[in-house]
């Protein structure tokens, strides 16, 4: 008897987000939560290196460069990705192989990972 009250409700809430969800052209800019889990298929190649990062971290990388079509969301994802230089600072090693990423998946970023990159000259 609960199940149906349960699954009722569900279905409520779920309706009423979609109503309450405002257009995908107003959204705010991409999340830190968005970048950090696209890209954690890159993690094992930035903490202990190898020839080529794995495929799913490369497919990552496209993907996220591909949903920036604004200036928003390429600030967004470069603060992210600054945030976490910022985090691994002291460790040369990490940030020298996540700058490396971009060009190993055959992909370039207007910017470079790293610590001192100024996001709010992205465009």
């Amino acid at each position: 008897m609960a199940a149906p009250k349960l699954a009722t409700l569900a279905l409520a809430v779920l309706l009423a987000a979609t109503v309450v969800a405002p257009p995908a052209a107003v959204r705010a800019a991409m999340s830190c939560s968005t970048v950090y889990s696209t890209l954690m298929p890159c993690l094992p190649f930035v903490q202990m290196g190898g020839a080529m990062p794995p495929q799913p971290c490369c497919g990552g990388i496209r993907s996220l460069l591909a949903q920036a079509d604004n200036t928003p969301d390429r600030r967004t994802i470069c603060g992210c990705l600054k945030n976490v230089a910022n985090g691994a600072n002291g460790s040369g090693t990490y940030i020298s192989r996540a700058a490396a990423l971009p060009s190993k998946c055959g992909v370039s970023l207007p910017y470079k990972i790293s610590t001192n990159v100024n996001c709010n000259t992205i465009n």
